[in-house]
């Protein structure tokens, strides 16, 4: 009887900690609109990276382009 209740008490906390997790508020959203939250902030950056590491590997990082070797496409 004991285990149940502290069962059902951690199932009921846990279910409102991860309830306030859910939304972002209005007046958050300007916040995570910035460049800095992007998931890549230097798009152009990323992009050259990519190409020198799959041309001097010759695999791709997984984006979508293929080639390899001497980097000449």
């Amino acid at each position: 009887m004991n285990k149940k209740i502290i069962t059902i008490s951690i199932l009921a906390l846990s279910a409102l900690m991860l309830n306030g997790c859910s939304t972002v508020k209005p007046w958050e959203r300007d916040l995570l609109a910035k460049p800095q939250m992007a998931l890549d902030s230097d798009p152009l950056k990323t992009a050259f990276d990519d190409h020198i590491y799959f041309s001097k590997e010759a695999s791709s990082g997984g984006r979508g382009f293929d080639g390899g070797g001497c980097g000449c496409n």
